[in-house]
């Protein structure tokens, strides 16, 4: 078995087997150092159904935090909206759950190309050349929101400076 592909077996078997905590932690494979890059937990549906203890879908309801996290989603609540969940590869975020909704099926309706959605299989029998596919195009929804959020941050802050610089204008006039 090569190299890598032994070190894919390895951590995957520790993501099944361990904590959290403990995956997020370095791991030493003999004199080599693995460091868990952030968010690789997440590729396994137990760890993102662990991400929904406070959800309001319990039972008797399609989108329960079993089906949410079998479709992709970890739950990410804010203060007005205790029901916002986020792919984890595409970064889609949704709110609003009605109880009959179907996770999947809101998933493919709002995000259609997401690479989740494509999958022919379960996370643990994609080939190494699969899931770092899966991973790369993780990493580019991840770069992608994260522009589209500073460059709004950039564009209000400089709305502000225009307000400040007009507001000296119109003193020194």
């Amino acid at each position: 078995m090569p190299r890598e592909a032994f070190f894919f077996c390895f951590f995957v078997f520790l993501l099944s087997r361990c904590s959290l905590k403990a995956t997020a932690t370095i791991m030493f494979l003999g004199e080599a150092k693995l460091r868990v890059p952030p968010g690789l937990e997440l590729y396994l549906k137990e760890n993102r159904l662990a991400t929904f203890t406070e959800w309001p879908f319990v039972s008797d309801c399609s989108c329960t935090a079993d089906r949410m996290a079998e479709a992709g989603f970890i739950h990410c609540p804010i203060e007005n909206a205790s029901d916002v969940a986020q792919c984890f590869i595409c970064f889609k975020e949704l709110e609003g759950w009605e109880p009959d909704d179907d996770p999947m099926e809101e998933h493919r309706k709002h995000s259609p190309k997401c690479a989740f959605l494509a999958l022919k299989k379960d996370i643990c029998d994609l080939t190494i050349q699969e899931f770092m596919k899966l991973r790369k195009e993780r990493m580019n929804n991840l770069i992608e929101t994260e522009v589209k959020h500073t460059i709004i941050k950039m564009e209000k802050y400089a709305n502000l400076i225009r307000e400040k610089i007009d507001d000296l204008r119109s003193i020194c006039h």
